[in-house]
């Protein structure tokens, strides 16, 4: 028996598990990229009008920190500047989740021991892995690519678009590998793939900061750290532009390296433990943790200590440009982009409701991943040992709705600070500022509220579809919500999403009445999620 014997099962198996899920992360991506493609390609009605939009990102250092500058001055090239950092991040999500799911999760749940106890070579797990996560990049390139020149994107920088997405992807998928034999769990796996993910982002962005602009005045030159990281070799691709294709041997040349670690780790180590030495708890627990709130703050805290910081540098990044929101978006067709986003009046202040009810929304993507936790601990987690004590139902899943919406309103509150401030020392009002956005994204607390309360009712009625339904809940917000408009569909469609019921501040006031109709809807729906917990019998091990 080979050391790849049953590999062809496995990836079967992993195509099997993942037949859903995993299609529609490739299709959404790419329709996510055409859709900003197609969005740019509206907004510039005259070659001056890109060219100077061009010029503006390429001498703004936080624009090209941000998102990086543009490689031409062609709607291609500002479809690039515009979404490939971002959608290359998505990708490289994707493939990080893939390879933990189906190597360390594997081991952490007893399969891969399951499995291994039949005809299975050594290192067939990880193979499938990869190779699942192969077909996925490779269908990416195949789909971003043909939706690209639908929506008549020259052919050359379509196809340099979709290799630059997948080769992203598999740089990060062979340093998952890494990540997966390092760890002991795939929490510490995801997360350290996650820490991967950020630095790579930040040496981009600091490569873009710190670049040189050339001569055309658009096109920059990255300073060294973004030729470190695997994000910055995607860019340096310069679709629509000066279309290189070398630094894909950079690519593949770092997935190659990272499996082969991965694979000489897996030999040094037994099934089920990492490379690195768990950290043990203290011998006895802090009086906190003997409550149902101290319990899930400490399960929750690493998870909110992340968005906090992470979302207060977007906000930071937002803030900073507000002063040129006027330069940026000079068109009348770009100006009107903007204000569909955030609604009519001053553009300013339409580009702030527009960003921030946008980045809310994300924010809400915290609530549903700490809420979705409910049933992941209930299948492998502590929720048994706890429910065998003293502690009511009601109480545990009170316990973690209150710590979800305290952590939304404390990111919520990073976003209005990070944002405010920002803007506050770019424009020189401080103080009106950081009033205007902290009120902006604190109200978002209440339509939050109502996705929380949706994701409470879907566990306590529908436990073994509750992270799917909710997770589907919290995209139909920001599609259907945040897009809806720049998509032409029905307001009573656009009206599912709670987001779409506040006021578009900061331009208009606040009011109280859909503030009290969602708290109360929220109210209902986690009443209707508690009773359900309450009925029904404990889902183990689904």
């Amino acid at each position: 028996m080979s050391a790849l014997t049953g590999t062809g099962v496995l990836t079967r198996l992993a195509l099997r598990r993942d037949r859903l899920r995993l299609p529609l992360w490739v299709a959404g991506l790419a329709a996510l990229f055409a859709s900003i493609g197609n969005s740019i390609s509206g907004l510039y009605d005259s070659d001056a009008a890109r060219l100077e939009n061009a010029q503006v990102r390429a001498d703004n250092v936080v624009t090209r920190a941000f998102t990086g500058p543009a490689p031409g001055a062609g709607s291609g090239a500002l479809t690039v500047s515009e979404g490939l950092v971002f959608t290359c991040v998505l990708v490289a999500l994707m493939n990080i989740l893939l390879v933990v799911r189906h190597t360390r999760q594997n081991e952490e749940l007893g399969r891969a021991e399951l499995v291994g106890s039949t005809a299975v070579g050594r290192h067939a797990g990880l193979t499938a892995a990869l190779l699942l996560a192969a077909l996925a990049n490779v269908a990416l390139i195949v789909l971003s690519t043909l939706a690209l020149l639908g929506t008549g994107m020259p052919v050359g920088g379509s196809v340099l678009v979709g290799v630059a997405l997948g080769t992203v992807g598999m740089a990060f998928a062979g340093l998952t590998s890494i990540a997966a034999q390092l760890t002991e769990s795939a929490r510490a796996a995801g997360g350290l793939g996650g820490l991967l993910l950020a630095t790579a982002f930040l040496l981009r962005a600091a490569g873009d900061a710190f670049g040189n602009t050339a001569s055309d005045k658009v096109t920059v030159d990255p300073a060294w750290p973004s030729w470190i990281s695997p994000l910055g070799w995607g860019q340096q691709l310069r679709p629509y532009g000066e279309s290189r294709l070398w630094p894909v041997a950079l690519l593949l040349l770092c997935t190659a390296v990272s499996v082969l670690i991965a694979v000489q780790l897996s030999v040094h180590r037994d099934v089920g433990t990492g490379m690195l030495p768990a950290r043990r708890g203290a011998a006895r627990a802090r009086s906190s943790l003997l409550k149902p709130i101290g319990l899930v703050w400490r399960l929750q805290r690493g998870l909110l200590l992340g968005w906090v910081v992470g979302i207060a540098v977007f906000g930071a990044v937002f803030g900073g440009i507000g002063d040129q929101v006027e330069d940026l978006f000079s068109s009348e067709e770009s100006a009107q982009f903007v204000r569909d986003l955030g609604g009519e009046g001053d553009l300013v202040n339409a580009y702030f409701a527009g960003m921030m009810g946008l980045l809310s929304v994300v924010v809400a993507g915290f609530t549903v991943q700490s809420l979705v936790r409910l049933r992941s601990d209930e299948e492998n987690g502590p929720t048994e040992a706890v429910l065998t004590t003293a502690v009511s139902r009601t109480h545990w899943v009170l316990a973690h709705a209150f710590v979800a919406l305290l952590g939304t309103a404390l990111v919520l509150a990073g976003l209005g600070l990070s944002t405010g401030l920002a803007y506050g020392a770019v424009s020189g009002d401080l103080t009106g500022a950081l009033g205007d956005l902290l009120e902006t994204t604190l109200a978002q607390l209440a339509p939050t509220a109502v996705l929380a309360g949706f994701a409470l009712a879907a566990f306590g009625v529908l436990p073994r579809g509750a992270a799917t339904v909710s997770w589907a809940a919290f995209a139909v917000c920001l599609v259907i919500g945040q897009f809806g408009t720049l998509l032409d569909l029905p307001d009573s469609l656009i009206g599912i999403s709670p987001f779409t019921h506040l006021p578009d501040l900061p331009a208009e006031s606040l009011t109280a009445a859909p503030v009290l109709a969602m708290s109360a809807l929220a109210t209902v729906l986690a009443a209707v999620g508690v009773a359900g917990f309450r009925r029904r019998s404990l889902v183990l091990g689904g």
